[in-house]
């Protein structure tokens, strides 16, 4: 097929790419007020439960919108590829609206009981499938709008959505923390963002009343070619779920944990395993996107010239080889003391592996008794990486820090005095071994290079904007206007959904498991691999496709 000669872009152009782009960035700000301010709704949501439960819930209820992004997906593309893209993401920026806003409202555990945490979690629900409806929507109904040669650029500016929905969101927040102090915000300011969320809602809601249906499905209906049951279609014929799993494993798998870990899991390594303080780790990731979100542009178009697939594979492949240098590099910038004292003093953890047990451990509630999972939970609540000995069976484990043993214990049958004792002393030996050994409590802010950092942070999001930039464009081309809606947006969201949002837990876990903390990022890189192999092997490039075409 010929390409069209460039021109400028249209007023209806503009209007439909800042419209799509509006909205959806108004749905991840809703989206991600929730994450931002999860302990905090633990407290007025969960307080029937203890500390540690009452958290893991409020993360299980963060965790619930990930999960049902699929399923919305395939409500709401069926819809889509039924009834219209115009009307099914105008539905499901209203269900977002206005779950978000209801929050605002909902009273908390202690006026309501019980029925506050589930309402809760039924709204977060609706969240996660407004979600799963409304990205497919947005991608689809830009390209469609998009003249041939330039669906990368247009439908790139929906790319940059999530970022600067992650930016809205921490603004806000941000803003209505500075104004009315922290305990005001603790106690009922944590409403503002969620009340204050209507507004965007009705800005969107009257701007996406104003647009008109995409071309490319208007032609569709008036030629009588809608698909009667687009789910079968797109699931049931083995021509179209072919397309539908290699899209999966080829690209969004690969470009969902290299998307996360530019923008969420470099910040959590920041803060966990180099103990820069929050506020310092979120400056530098700010800095990091507002330089890195152009790029999101410059590789939408750039597909349109080369290709979309050898610009996402190339991110992939670059996560894959450069991630563990990469984040030495960020050690060695961000906490330089921290990288000495791991070059010049190991610490070897000897155990007998019988008595050791899984370390995942995030609300700290887990209460360890043997020698050995007392020994690495203290390495591990010092963010201290550790390497692995085997010792003879019935032996008790020990720590060694450089040339320094320490001896654990066991708290099995121990009186809570005896225990108690047994632990000061055994965390005064290990604090003052690791002080010799030259082990930082926490980043030294004299040595931390700002430079650096920044340098590598923003190659991280390089990389997210080389694999995130083009794939609306793609995954839209892959399919046929009949069914365009519902098979695209399956992949990307369990690609994202669940390959993505279970990023930073899976990771956590492997560290918290094997001890080392840069072992959390073989889950990005082997994922990164395999849709690198799989997708240049399997997957056909798409730029020159008639997205017009049925067939």
């Amino acid at each position: 097929m010929a390409t069209a000669a460039p021109r400028p872009m249209s007023a209806e152009e503009k209007k439909v790419i800042f419209a799509s782009s509006l909205g959806t960035v108004f749905e991840w700000y809703d989206f991600y007020l929730y994450g931002s301010l999860a302990a905090i709704i633990a407290k007025q949501f969960f307080s029937g439960l203890d500390e540690g439960s009452a958290f893991i819930f409020a993360l299980l209820a963060f965790a619930a919108g990930f999960i049902v992004r699929p399923f919305g997906a395939i409500f709401f593309g069926r819809l889509g590829d039924m009834i219209g893209r115009k009307y099914t993401f105008l539905v499901t920026i209203l269900i977002m609206g206005l779950s978000t806003f209801i929050v605002g409202i909902l009273p908390t555990y202690a006026s309501i009981g019980v029925a506050a945490p589930v309402i809760l979690i039924i709204l977060r629900l609706l969240q996660g499938l407004a979600l799963g409806g409304e990205y497919g929507g947005a991608a689809t109904y830009v390209a469609e709008h998009a003249p041939h040669g330039k669906r990368g650029a247009y439908t790139s500016w929906i790319q940059t959505t999530a970022t600067l929905g992650l930016f809205l969101s921490l603004m806000v927040i941000l803003g209505t923390r500075t104004i009315i102090g922290e305990a005001a915000f603790a106690d009922w300011g944590w409403r503002v963002p969620f009340i204050v969320s209507i507004l965007l809602l009705a800005v969107s809601v009257y701007i996406r009343l104003s647009m008109n249906e995409s071309p490319a499905f208007a032609k569709m209906k008036a030629e009588g070619k809608t698909s009667k049951a687009p789910l079968s279609e797109s699931f049931g014929q083995w021509k179209n779920l072919k397309i539908v799993i290699l899209a999966l494993v080829g690209l969004t798998a690969g470009q969902a944990v290299v998307w996360y870990s530019g923008q969420f899991y470099a910040l959590f390594f920041l803060t966990q395993a180099l103990k820069v303080d929050g506020a310092t780790a979120n400056i530098m990731v700010a800095i990091s996107l507002i330089i890195g979100t152009p790029f999101f542009i410059l590789f939408g178009s750039l597909s349109d010239k080369i290709g979309r697939k050898p610009i996402i594979l190339a991110g992939c492949l670059l996560a894959a080889l450069t991630y563990f240098p990469v984040f030495e590099a960020l050690t060695k910038a961000a906490n330089p003391d921290l990288a000495a004292a791991q070059a010049a003093n190991k610490v070897v953890v000897t155990a007998d592996p019988a008595e050791c047990s899984f370390q995942f451990n995030p609300t700290g509630t887990v209460k360890f008794t043997s020698s050995c999972d007392i020994a690495k939970q203290g390495l591990a609540s010092r963010s201290v990486s550790y390497e692995n000995a085997v010792a003879a069976a019935g032996t008790p484990a020990s720590i060694a820090v450089g040339a320094t043993v320490i001896t654990g214990y066991t708290s099995k049958g121990l009186t809570k005095e005896e225990g108690a004792a047994k632990a000061a002393e055994f965390n005064k030996n290990l604090n003052e071994a690791l002080k010799t050994a030259g082990y930082p409590a926490k980043a030294d802010m004299a040595k931390f290079d700002k430079v650096k950092v920044v340098i590598i942070l923003t190659y991280l999001v390089i990389l997210v904007t080389m694999v995130y930039g083009p794939i609306a464009a793609m995954l839209v081309e892959m399919f046929p206007t009949r069914i365009r809606y519902t098979s695209m947006s399956l992949p990307y969201h369990i690609g994202n959904g669940w390959f993505g949002g279970l990023l930073p837990t899976t990771a956590f876990a492997i560290v918290a498991q094997t001890g080392n903390m840069y072992n959390g990022l073989w889950y990005p890189i082997i994922i990164a691999a395999a849709t690198v192999v799989i997708g240049g092997l399997f997957v056909k490039e798409t730029k020159d496709v008639d997205i017009y075409a049925n067939d």
